[in-house]
Parts: C-alpha cells; sequence; structure tokens
C-alpha cells in the first residue's frame, strides 16, 4: 500500500448524471488539498458509462464548478494527460481486455440469463442470490463463446467466493470484514458492452496509477467487491478514504430531492452552480465544505485555500455523518467578505445591484458603498437591500417615519428644519465634523440625539436599517442630502395641512 507521504495521485470521477453538489464539491476539494499538499496531481475523470442516466450539460457544470472554487485539475477529458482518455466512454476496449481476463482466470463468467435486471447490475441486498440460481456460473468458457458467436445477450458477472471472507481497509474506519456468503455475483459488464461502475473504477485507478481513493461512505456497502476485483487481478490497492455522509439541516436523514426543491424555496442551494448567484465567495464555499467532517484543531475555523493545502490530514477526518449548517455557510462568506479588498468587493456586489435594476455607473461611489457596507454584509445578494438608496434619484419615505417619537407631525417639522439648518451649514459630513453640532442640537430641541439621527436616516435613504449616517451621508452628497431632506420637510408640512 503506498505511503501517504509520497506525492499523491487522487483523482475526482463524477457521473455527469445530474447538478453537482455539495458532496461532490468536498469530494473534489479534499481530493485537491492532498494533491497540492504532498506535491501530486489531481484528475478529473469523467464516469459516463452510465448513459441512461447521462444529462447534457452536466459535465460542463461541474467544470465551471469546480473552477470556481479554484480547484484546477492537472489532467482532465480537457486538458488530456498521459493516463488519458479521462471519459470511461472512451476507454471501452480497456474494459473488454480486462473483463476477459477475469474470465480466463476463472473469477468472472458469462451469464446468459433471461432477467429484467440484465442491463441494470444488482442491487446490494436481494432477496435471493444470482449465484444460487444461474446455471451459467461454471459453464466452458468454449461453450460460452459458441453462444456469444450465435448473438445470445450476455453479461458478464463477478464469480464471488462462497466462502470465507474478504477484509478491506479503510484510512479512517480502520478494517471492515465481510463474508463472502453476504455478497452476490455482481454485474460488471452490461449487455451493451459498457462495464458498470464497479469494474470501470477499479480498472482506470490501477491504470492511471492512483495512490488514494477518496469518496464518500455512500461506497462502503460495494468496498468489499472492489477489494475483491482488485485481489481478481493481482493489482495493489490504493489507500481508500471514506469521508463522512452529509444529512439534511435538521440532522435527520440524507438529503433527498424532495428537501433539495423545500431548500432552493428558501432561497438556499446544495448545488455549486448556484451559490455565486446567491451571493456567496468560493473561497467561503471552500471553508465551509472542508469543515464538514475534517477539523484541524478545536478553536481554528478561518481558512483560505492556501492555509487548508498546508493544514489538512486524512487522519483528522470524521467519519461520523454530519448536518448542513447554512447558518455556517453565511458566517464565514462574512469573515471572507471582511477580509476582502474592497475594490474587489465593489466588483462582486455590482452584478446584484444591476440585477436589482440599479444603474451602477459611478465605479469611485461604488467603491466607498462597498467600504461601508463591507463589515455589514453576511452575503452579496444582502447589497442591494441594505444600500440600493444610493442609486436612486429619488426615495419615499413612510410618513410616519419621519415623526419622532412621542412627537406631532408639528413637532418633527421644526425639528427637520432645525436639522436642514445645520446640515446646509456644515463643512463636511465626517463624523468629526457633524456628529457633536447634531448632538448639541438635540439638546437645543429638547430632544434626544436619536431623534435627529433616526429623521436624518429615513429622510435620506427611506430604511430602517442603513449604514452608518455620517458615512451615507458622504457617498449621498450636499445636493443630494439637502434634496431628500427638503422632501421630508414636504411630507411633514403636507401632513400638517391633512390635520
Amino acid at each position: 500500500m503506498p505511503s501517504s507521504s509520497q506525492p499523491a495521485r487522487v483523482r475526482f470521477a463524477p457521473s455527469p448524471t445530474g447538478r453537482t453538489h455539495l458532496g461532490s464539491g468536498r469530494t473534489a476539494l479534499y481530493n485537491y488539498l492532498l494533491a497540492r499538499q504532498t506535491g501530486g496531481q489531481f484528475i478529473l475523470r469523467i464516469e459516463d458509462t452510465d448513459q441512461k442516466r447521462y444529462v447534457p450539460g452536466a459535465e460542463e457544470e461541474l467544470m465551471n464548478g469546480l473552477r470556481w472554487l479554484g480547484l484546477e485539475w492537472d489532467e482532465g477529458p480537457d486538458i488530456g494527460g498521459p493516463f488519458g482518455p479521462y471519459r470511461q466512454t472512451e476507454r471501452r476496449n480497456l474494459y473488454a481486455k480486462y473483463a476477459r481476463q477475469l474470465i480466463e482466470s476463472g473469477h468472472a463468467y458469462y451469464c446468459f440469463c433471461d432477467s429484467p435486471k440484465i442491463d441494470e447490475g444488482d442491487a446490494p441486498g436481494e432477496r435471493h442470490k444470482h449465484r444460487d440460481v444461474c446455471p451459467d456460473r461454471d459453464q466452458l468458457l468454449a461453450d460460452a463463446d459458441a453462444r456469444i458467436s450465435s448473438g445470445d445477450d450476455h453479461v458478464i458477472r463477478f464469480k464471488m467466493p462462497i466462502e470465507g471472507s474478504i477484509t478491506v481497509t479503510d484510512a479512517i474506519r480502520g478494517d471492515i470484514t465481510v463474508e463472502n456468503s453476504t455478497l452476490d455475483d455482481y454485474i460488471l459488464v452490461k449487455s451493451n458492452g459498457l462495464p458498470v461502475y464497479h469494474l470501470a473504477v477499479v480498472i482506470d485507478d490501477h491504470l492511471m496509477e492512483i495512490s488514494h481513493v477518496i469518496r464518500t461512505s455512500e461506497w462502503l456497502p460495494t468496498f468489499p467487491l472492489h477489494g475483491h476485483i482488485y485481489n481478481a487481478f493481482g493489482w495493489d490497492q490504493p489507500i481508500w478514504v471514506h469521508p463522512s455522509i452529509f444529512l439534511k439541516p435538521d440532522g435527520k436523514g440524507k438529503m433527498s430531492k424532495r428537501d433539495t426543491e423545500a431548500l432552493q424555496k428558501e432561497g438556499k442551494s446544495i448545488f455549486l452552480g448556484d451559490f455565486e448567484g446567491m451571493g456567496y465567495l468560493p473561497q467561503a464555499v471552500v471553508n465551509w465544505m472542508a469543515l464538514i467532517g475534517w477539523s484541524y484543531d478545536d478553536k481554528t475555523e478561518f481558512f483560505t485555500l492556501d492555509d487548508l493545502i498546508e493544514k489538512f490530514s486524512l487522519e483528522k477526518l470524521n467519519p461520523s455523518p454530519a448536518a448542513i449548517n447554512f447558518s455556517k455557510l453565511d458566517h464565514f462568506n462574512g469573515l471572507h467578505i471582511r477580509e476582502m479588498d474592497s475594490a474587489d468587493l465593489a466588483n462582486l456586489i455590482r452584478p446584484f445591484f444591476e440585477k436589482d435594476g440599479y444603474q451602477v455607473d459611478d465605479q469611485e461611489k461604488l467603491e466607498q458603498i462597498a467600504e461601508v457596507l463591507q463589515i455589514r454584509l453576511a452575503i452579496l445578494d444582502e447589497a442591494p437591500e441594505k444600500a440600493g438608496f444610493f442609486f436612486k434619484e429619488a426615495i419615499h419615505p413612510e410618513p410616519e417615519s419621519l415623526i419622532g417619537k412621542k412627537m406631532t407631525s408639528g413637532e418633527s417639522l421644526a425639528m427637520a428644519g432645525c436639522i436642514r439648518e445645520l446640515i446646509a451649514s456644515l463643512p463636511d459630513f465626517s463624523e468629526e465634523t457633524a456628529n457633536q453640532p447634531l448632538r448639541d442640537q438635540a439638546v437645543e430641541l429638547g430632544l434626544k440625539a436619536g431623534h435627529i439621527f433616526g429623521f436624518l436616516r429615513n429622510a435620506i435613504t427611506a430604511q430602517k436599517v442603513s449604514p452608518p449616517i455620517f458615512e451615507t451621508m458622504t457617498i449621498v452628497g450636499r445636493e443630494k442630502v439637502l434634496e431628500r431632506i427638503d422632501k421630508a420637510i414636504a411630507i411633514l408640512e403636507n401632513l400638517g395641512n391633512e390635520n
């Protein structure tokens, strides 16, 4: 078994049968980290032998998702490499050769049984084992070849030993021993000549010199079969690693299609292709994914990709199932937003303003907005809600919001006039310049500072929550600040006339 201290050759081998989800992203991440940490290679291989479930566009989506996360591969179907091709449907002749080798060595056989499952593979745990009823298991190879020559439909099955046991070893779970009597003669090659996953993955991993296989614990039920196939070929096995599966947010079971649909209605998703549009940073998603099933210690939680490359280890993977926690993702996203250059943040929030219909044509202004939002954003798509008022020509505050607590509209109008006069006289809107005069004015009027600042916030932003008022006024600009205060005064005057 290869040493984990040597350069690792690892692979991420998804099936293009649907959208790329979070669990696949984490598997790719762990493989990538091990390759980069050891100075090895990270390989992308497309396992597309299940043509019935093939989804057009799925391969492109998974590649885009990996690149968005920053997980570039060293070999793959799009860039080639010394062990190609990297799509299983392009390796068909290889599988036929090795399947025949298993038959000739007595480890597999041609099966001609008329079964509805002949093209589907066998489901684990079937009530009746195929090997107990199949008349073809011990047929002479010459007879089988004659039937194939005459055109009889057939599959190839692994000839599972009936007695004894097999022990396979997982790096984080230890030895796993299974009695052969509980295993069946799994299909290895379907009647269309394409291999099932179990055969193709073993052949490809061996020929591509994969040193470590990191895949989720969903593959544990067929782990013994893969061990048997390796033994049948006489090949050394890679280091096997089966990290935890993901549980739904409440921790009660695996995510289902229904759960995924429910999450999407709540504005959440488990698909990599959705995170960018939802306002998440790739570095935050990487940070979050890494910690679902792995930890460095009991206190460190902020990691960049470079940090993870340095600190990742297989030994600290946790085999226990882990629940998806979207609040944690928001938390990490906020942390990574705060670490960004504000000019970069400005470019990232621009599309979210434009999506909401705002015309963003002042880069300097956008960068000022990004700077005040930086410590207040958890998700990028919150930016328009928190700061859209900066781009509006006119805002429309609710009349009631302009009336101070325990004040009449007339008293609020008088206050507004005083505020307007003071604001017009200030040399600038910095906190050092404007804060104390506004507080002094509140004292002069027999009011609390909150009355003054509350009026300004509502008059200038028409929002209950906004960035700090002095920074807000600086970005809005004196002319527009006075214009919005005048509009608020007009609203209060109309209220007085109505009364």
